[in-house]
C-alpha cells in the first residue's frame, strides 16, 4: 500500500467520532447483567471482555459468573447509541446517563 494513502486512512480512522452509548454485559445462565454507558462502545466492549478473561471484572458476581459458566455464556450488546452533536463544546456525560438510567430502569436495576 502506498504510505501516503495508508497515513490518509490512519487519519481518517484517528479522526472518526468512536460511537457513544450503552452496552450490557449478560450471563445467560444466571440472568446477572451489567449495563454501562460509554463514550467509546467498542472500547467499552473490549474492556469489560479482557476484565472478565483476565479475573479482573469490578463486578465480583458476574466474575463468579464467569468462571462459573465460560465465555460462551455471556453476551456483550450494544443497547443504543448516541448520535453526536456538532456543538464543539458538548459533553455527552449527562445525556449517556441519562440513557443508561433508562434501560438499568426498563431492565430492573433501577
Amino acid at each position: 500500500m502506498d504510505p501516503d494513502r495508508r497515513k490518509e486512512l490512519t487519519r481518517q480512522y484517528r479522526d472518526a467520532p468512536r460511537p457513544m452509548g450503552v452496552y450490557r454485559v449478560r450471563c445467560a445462565a444466571t440472568g446477572r447483567e451489567v449495563i454501562g454507558a460509554s463514550r467509546d462502545l467498542p472500547s467499552a466492549l473490549n474492556r469489560q471482555r479482557a476484565q472478565l478473561s483476565l479475573g479482573g471484572h469490578p463486578d465480583k458476581a458476574l466474575q463468579a459468573d464467569w468462571e462459573a459458566h465460560g465465555a460462551g455464556a455471556f453476551t456483550l450488546e450494544v443497547l443504543d447509541t448516541l448520535a453526536p452533536r456538532d456543538d464543539p463544546g458538548y459533553d455527552p456525560s449527562a445525556d449517556l446517563e441519562e440513557l443508561a438510567q433508562m434501560w438499568r430502569a426498563r431492565s430492573g436495576q433501577a
